[in-house]
């Protein structure tokens, strides 16, 4: 499984963060060997049409030498290891990649054997539930009221099916058996329980979610502790179409899941040296990871009862845990007389623009009441990555320019937060229209209009290949990184709430 690097690449001084990191150059370097086995293998590539995450470490191995004085030394080689998540087209031992942390598709093996009891059960269920629904209509498709009711002897079956599949669920995760940098070994429910501590936690989420082990990070670091390969740097990449609810782009570079590997991880590196400051993907958290110091917000408007400013990026709408320093605080420090000043709306950390600050109570109530029901009108202008004219096939025509509309519900991934996810069945409803302002040096412009307001909606709408399959300019969490985000909230219609006026606030963007 191992796969030397032959490259003149400096390794990194310490292992990086799986949640909160760019690539390696060697990293990058091992995917491109990874990508070349997918790409040639028939099989594989018939699977790309659901989509596949891959990881890849970069790990050190001791390797003996003898010279001429009969004095044995040890040098490291520099290699490789390769993971996929879960299975792949239907297995989990292909050969260049490393194995599952447990094998549970032996067919003999108490997994598949129950497995294969709780489908006879599922067997016997449904031909009932087809009987049943059979013998309540009069033969022409209307129902009658007889009853459908389970008898006796079908409730204990689903009771049965039931615990044969919690049990061998909680049997599934005893078997996996995780070991640290340490040496020291603990199972998946013992790394769960001892992470979330917090009793809510435990209550809703008693044991981990289905799959956890399987992924890539988990997997790889487990072989590289069995082995003793020092783990130098760890990557993963998603290769094959997008899944329908989440954003994922072919061949772009993302962290390890965090509802299911953090906890993992967290035992995982525990005795490695590596960049332990986590931080949620494409958001900077800690102070000193950005340029702060806006001591001074640029205020567009300002009366006796409220002020809108310019919020920079990179900048908090209300202090965090990590951070203190908010639009909030330096407005405090701006108007130390007032009741307040209190925030109006937020923007994310990352987009700049325009937010409404009120200066007492009574005003901000008043304020908040006009967003509750929608009757604040905004506008962002943000760069998309790419060119979207030119993948539409289209040129900038009249037609072009007028208003479009994208409505994909939303919800949040539970598994992997803040990444919020479409979700056509449990999402709330999230609409946004859009206009095409122009493109320039392969970026497009467009202006942005949210008709509600929920998490990274413009993000995730500008971002998802049924929306306009082109990430933002600068987003890290479902696009490519860059020196910022290329969001911006530019112009806001709203009602004074003491004099009544039509307001609209104009501020555009510095880029």
């Amino acid at each position: 499984m191992f796969h030397p690097l032959l490259t003149d690449i400096q390794k990194p001084e310490r292992m990086n963060n799986p949640f909160n990191y760019e690539p390696h150059p060697l990293c990058q370097l091992a995917a491109e060997k990874v990508i070349q086995w997918l790409e040639s293998n028939p099989a594989i590539k018939e699977d790309a049409d659901r989509g596949k995450m891959f990881g890849v470490l970069v790990v050190e191995t001791d390797k003996d030498f003898v010279i001429e004085n009969s004095v044995t030394h040890k040098t490291a080689e520099l290699g490789f290891i390769a993971a996929y998540s879960g299975l792949l087209a239907g297995r989990n031992d292909w050969p260049q990649f490393v194995p599952p942390v447990f094998d549970a598709q032996q067919p003999d093996g108490h997994f598949k054997q129950t497995e294969r009891k709780i489908s006879e059960i599922n067997k016997i269920l449904s031909s009932h539930s087809t009987t049943l629904s059979s013998e309540s209509s009069d033969g022409k498709g209307e129902h009658t009221s007889q009853s459908s009711t389970p008898t006796p002897q079908l409730e204990k079956l689903y009771a049965l099916r039931k615990q044969m599949s919690e049990d061998l669920q909680l049997w599934l995760f005893h078997q996996y058996r995780m070991l640290n940098a340490r040496g020291e070994e603990k199972d998946l429910v013992d790394i769960w329980h001892d992470y979330h501590t917090k009793p809510k936690v435990r209550k809703k989420y008693p044991l981990p979610p289905g799959g956890s082990g399987d992924c890539c990070a988990p997997k790889l670091l487990q072989y590289a502790y069995q082995h003793q390969l020092h783990p130098v740097c760890m990557a993963e990449f998603w290769w094959g179409a997008s899944p329908k609810a989440e954003i994922r782009h072919h061949l772009q570079y993302y962290p390890a899941c965090r509802g299911k590997c953090l906890p993992i991880l967290t035992w995982m590196l525990q005795g490695l040296d590596y960049e332990s400051e986590l931080g949620a993907w494409g958001e900077l958290t800690l102070q000193k990871a950005y340029n702060t110091h806006h001591k001074q917000l640029q205020i567009v408007y300002e009366d006796e009862w409220l002020s809108v400013v310019v919020k920079p990026a990179n900048l908090l709408t209300i202090p965090g845990r990590e951070v203190s320093e908010s639009v909030m605080t330096l407005m405090r420090e701006h108007y130390p007389d007032y009741d307040g000043p209190l925030i109006v709306h937020r923007l994310d950390m990352a987009t700049s623009g325009l937010l409404i600050i009120s200066k007492d109570r009574q005003v901000n109530t008043l304020l908040q009441q006009q967003f509750e029901r929608r009757e604040v009108k905004k506008k962002y202008v943000a760069l998309l990555e790419g060119d979207l004219l030119a993948q539409q096939g289209k040129s900038l025509t009249k037609e072009n320019k007028l208003l479009h509309t994208i409505s994909l519900p939303l919800r949040s991934d539970p598994l992997d937060r803040p990444r919020q996810v479409v979700d056509w069945e449990n999402g709330k409803t999230a609409v946004t229209e859009y206009k095409i302002l122009g493109v320039e040096n392969g970026h497009t412009r467009v202006a942005l209009y949210p008709q509600t307001g929920r998490t990274h909606q413009l993000r995730v709408h500008c971002a998802h290949h049924d929306g306009l399959n082109c990430p933002i300019l600068g987003d890290g969490l479902y696009g490519h990184k860059a020196n910022r985000l290329y969001l911006h909230a530019a112009e806001l219609w709203f009602t004074h709430p003491v004099t009544g006026k039509p307001m609209h606030i104009s501020a555009e963007p510095e880029w």
